[in-house]
């Protein structure tokens, strides 16, 4: 039914993505430039004549609007500035304006710490299997949520994560705050926080070396090929192209992938099947974890 509204919106030469119940209008502009705000003004108009047709609704309340860039340069939108918003949630994840994802990490320490608190109350009743379900259903869940997004953010922000797999731990296995818990998190078989982004990372990469991945991801994985014969030739290494790291270059995709992979062992891969690989590289990112 809402098929048609892919049409218009590609009339106006706008970029979108369409979900079960929500739509996401998307341009790149310079803060000089108008035309672009002008071609979105027209399409919103046009989106909402053919929703008045159908007998739909364009609720303005649940309507958002986010500037992404430096501040600097998103003080030259004055217009579209007021009525943009600081924050914007995106399939579950909260958009800051310098994606930071400051709030978003707030958020998910505000409710895997409130989930917790709940689990500890009842942990004595429970049995260790049963705890362990919760604590991945509740919290473990929530901290591998696109969890790529994360990928190059401060330290500082990352440990905050790390703050709360490591109460997790305590929790499930009942140690005090005084007990070591990267001991306790290698008996788990978990994964410290750094190291899941990363997983989440070279999965995706295998997969889009082997077309088992959107078309979009398969374009940023180049294969590295030399100019001339060396052994570097059959690695299986991918180009790392050269970012600003200044900005958000260092934490794009295109960049942490080929990166990351370049840094696997040879091993690792040449993994011929997604379940052998993700085998072998939970077995290489975990003794790099806990050596």
């Amino acid at each position: 039914y809402m098929q048609p509204l892919g049409s218009i919106i590609q009339n106006h030469g706008i970029h979108f993505h369409c979900y079960a119940d929500d739509t996401q209008l998307y341009l790149s502009m310079k803060p000089d430039e108008t035309e672009p705000l002008v071609k979105l003004q027209a399409c919103l108009r046009d989106i909402k004549d053919w929703m008045s047709r159908n007998f739909l609704l364009l609720n303005s309340d649940k309507t958002e609007v986010i500037i992404l860039g430096p501040e600097h340069l998103r003080k030259g939108l004055d217009g579209v500035a007021m009525a943009s918003s600081a924050t914007v949630r995106n399939l579950g994840v909260i958009f800051d304006q310098d994606l930071s994802f400051k709030p978003y990490v707030n958020q998910v320490c505000k409710i895997a710490f409130f989930h917790l608190r709940n689990i500890a109350k009842i942990r004595k009743i429970l049995s260790q299997s049963d705890a362990e379900k919760l604590v991945h259903a509740f919290v473990s869940s929530r901290l591998d949520y696109c969890n790529v997004l994360l990928a190059g953010c401060p330290s500082n922000l990352l440990n905050r994560l790390q703050l709360i797999q490591n109460a997790a731990a305590r929790v499930l296995t009942g140690i005090s705050r005084r007990d070591h818990v990267s001991p306790v998190l290698a008996s788990l078989h978990w994964l410290p926080v750094k190291f899941r982004i990363q997983f989440k990372i070279l999965l995706l990469a295998y997969k889009a070396q082997n077309g088992l991945a959107p078309h979009y991801l398969q374009d940023l994985i180049v294969p590295y090929v030399p100019v001339r014969a060396l052994r570097s030739q059959s690695a299986g290494l991918l180009v790392v192209p050269r970012v600003s790291k200044c900005r958000f270059g260092g934490r794009a995709f295109c960049y942490q992938a080929p990166l990351l992979w370049n840094q696997l062992p040879i091993w690792v891969r040449e993994a011929d099947t997604t379940s052998t690989f993700k085998t072998k590289l939970k077995t290489f990112l975990f003794s790099k974890a806990y050596s």
